[in-house]
């Protein structure tokens, strides 16, 4: 073997396509497995592409990855790239270009090609050589197990070839569905397209050792599809996250400050709520606000722009480094949760969910009532998740919260939750296949 290992730690090479400095909820999972692992017995080694294609970075997140944590970084050829070229623009992928209102010939183009020739994904490119260079490190023995994370679900095809070539033990984890992922519903994909996302699925579910998912629904729907065993490891939160210091302020009575932090783009649609705000309170003038920390799609940035009231009342902060999210959360009242309105949205559970709950402040969510976030919030009595078309429900929700006066009321013990506690569960899965 090329290294010494020590007998009681192992070593698990874990490929993921989102890793510091690129921000966002994507590199939250993986980037704080890596750092509970070691106390669980394995050590992990990250292995990343070089020059990924993002535009959400937070450099801060760098501060979070142990200085002995390996991290092997190796280039990648996405053809987007070559788009954004060619268009003379910094950016561009089809998540992006389907938001557009208007869709230019090459746009169209472009995304009919990522429907029908990159398959899965546009990170395909990145497998082959991946592969070549990997085998050389499992040759030499150096790790006893390896992770892939999807999306991009390019990913586990790194995954099934190496545990074809070597028998490495293999987990791979699905953060949200393939073949059934609503986004590909909004891609102009040929029928036999399509079967060849499931035929890769397929292989994927049958040949890895371990497959983990992140909610209940997630795990029902791939048991149903592959036939076998999927094990459940939710998102969380990390306790040390949370500043020492940090304790929201009590609520005033007739007053209403709501936060959103996250993405907001296609398929996260704030708008049914900020109508409900309005309507509910327009005529009264009650002091009222929403800020949204994050990125914001264009669609509601207009939206918002052509509404002088919604102009005075929602407010726009932009990306911020995570650690400074708490200081929003500590001058707030309440917190919003917008889910997917889509086929998934019954098992979306965001990972921002269970550092909502930590904060002890009242949620209120849009999504499905009767979805895994729905059970969670209503099992830590920390709110609910109203339908995207109830208006009534809404409006009735916003006026209690604004009525409301007193600290907030802390949820149960989330230990169960934690980032550690995940950890955990993903060694436990690594050691049962590595003795077997």
């Amino acid at each position: 073997m090329a290294n010494a290992l020590n007998p009681m730690q192992k070593r698990v090479l874990i490929i993921t396509y989102y890793w510091p400095p690129r921000g966002g909820s994507g590199v939250q999972r993986w980037l704080k497995f890596a750092k509970y692992l070691p106390e669980a017995g394995w050590e992990p080694v990250i292995f990343t592409p070089e020059n990924p294609d993002f535009d959400l970075k937070d450099e801060t997140l760098l501060k979070e990855i142990s200085p002995n944590l390996e991290v092997i970084r190796f280039p990648i050829w996405e053809p987007y790239q070559l788009f954004a070229k060619v268009k003379k623009q910094g950016k561009s992928h089809p998540g992006r270009m389907l938001e557009q209102q208007k869709k230019g010939f090459l746009e169209k183009v472009a995304i009919w090609l990522r429907a029908n020739l990159l398959v899965p994904d546009p990170r395909v490119f990145w497998v082959k050589p991946s592969v070549q260079f990997l085998n050389q490190l499992l040759q030499e023995g150096q790790f006893q197990a390896i992770i892939t994370t999807g999306p991009p679900h390019s990913l586990h095809l790194i995954g099934q070839k190496l545990k074809q070539k070597h028998g490495i033990p293999w987990l791979a984890d699905f953060r949200d569905p393939w073949s059934q992922w609503e986004f590909l519903d909004t891609l102009p994909m040929l029928s036999f397209i399509r079967r060849r996302h499931e035929a890769l699925e397929q292989k994927v579910l049958q040949e890895a050792d371990v497959v983990v998912t992140i909610s209940p629904t997630f795990q029902r729907d791939l048991e149903k599809l592959s036939g076998r065993k999927i094990d459940l490891i939710t998102n969380g939160y990390d306790p040390a996250d949370i500043p020492q210091d940090f304790a929201p302020r009590p609520k005033a009575a007739n007053q209403l400050h709501l936060i959103y932090t996250g993405i907001i783009d296609a398929i996260r649609n704030p708008l049914p709520l900020m109508q409900a705000l309005k309507a509910e309170f327009e005529i009264g003038g009650e002091e009222v606000s929403w800020t949204f920390v994050g990125k914001v799609s264009e669609q509601v940035l207009q939206q918002v722009q052509a509404d002088p009231w919604l102009q005075n009342h929602i407010h726009f902060a932009g990306y911020v480094p995570h650690h400074q999210v708490f200081e929003f959360y500590a001058h707030t009242d309440a917190l919003v949760l917008i889910l997917t309105d889509t086929k998934n949205a019954k098992g979306n559970i965001p990972g921002k969910l269970f550092e909502y709950l930590a904060t002890g402040l009242p949620v209120l969510a849009l999504g499905d009532p009767q979805g895994d976030s729905a059970s969670l919030l209503s099992d830590a009595g920390a709110g609910a998740v109203l339908s995207h078309g109830d208006q009534l429900a809404m409006r009735q929700a916003l006026r209690v919260l604004y009525q409301t006066a007193g600290a907030s009321q802390a949820v149960g013990s989330l230990e169960a939750y934690s980032r550690k506690t995940g950890s955990n569960q993903v060694a436990e899965l690594l050691d049962k296949v590595f003795r077997s």
